[in-house]
């Protein structure tokens, strides 16, 4: 952690998850209704307290992290019989009345260079959880499959929106 915590990004391309994919990654962008208006501050509290990356299995340490600019946290998932930790920055953080969240970014030690952006969003009376991220293999066995990269991704993506549905409708 004490590594992590005094290292820089390992991409140049720091904030790009409000706006299109840089040149050279693989770009996610995914939006999923949760339910109406009356869902948002139910979702935010979610988000704030890392649900869809519990629900997805993930463990953040430290585990209070806040959702505030320059906080490093290491994301840590199971991927079978291996245990992939994954050291992120947060780099960008939205608190507007309809719309909160924030933006994470890679650090040295992490299978890939990029950056994840996850926001609620409330309008037109429904509440939708909003993921973003680009990214492109760092670690030499990543870059060999990077399908798999892409595969892995796409299932934890799945599995942070399941992770913050799952908690809307167990605290509405």
């Amino acid at each position: 952690m004490a590594a992590a915590g005094a290292a820089s990004p390992t991409y140049a391309e720091v904030g790009a998850t409000a706006g299109p994919a840089p040149a050279g990654y693989h770009e996610v962008r995914r939006s999923e209704d949760l339910g109406g208006a009356e869902v948002f501050a139910v979702a935010v509290a979610g988000l704030r307290g890392w649900q869809a990356h519990r629900g997805a299995g993930a463990q953040v340490r430290p585990a209070g992290a806040p959702l505030e600019v320059s906080t490093t946290v290491l994301v840590v998932v199971g991927l079978g019989i291996v245990t992939v930790v994954a050291p992120c920055r947060i780099v960008a953080t939205t608190d507007e009345p309809d719309r909160v969240g924030f933006a994470y970014g890679t650090l040295p030690g992490h299978p890939e260079a990029g950056e994840e952006a996850f926001h609620v969003v409330r309008a037109a009376g429904r509440t939708r959880f909003e993921i973003v991220a680009f990214s492109r293999p760092a670690d030499p066995m990543v870059r060999l499959v990077p399908p798999l990269a892409r595969f892995v991704q796409a299932r934890y993506t799945d599995r942070y929106v399941a992770g913050l549905r799952r908690f809307v409708a167990a605290n509405r």
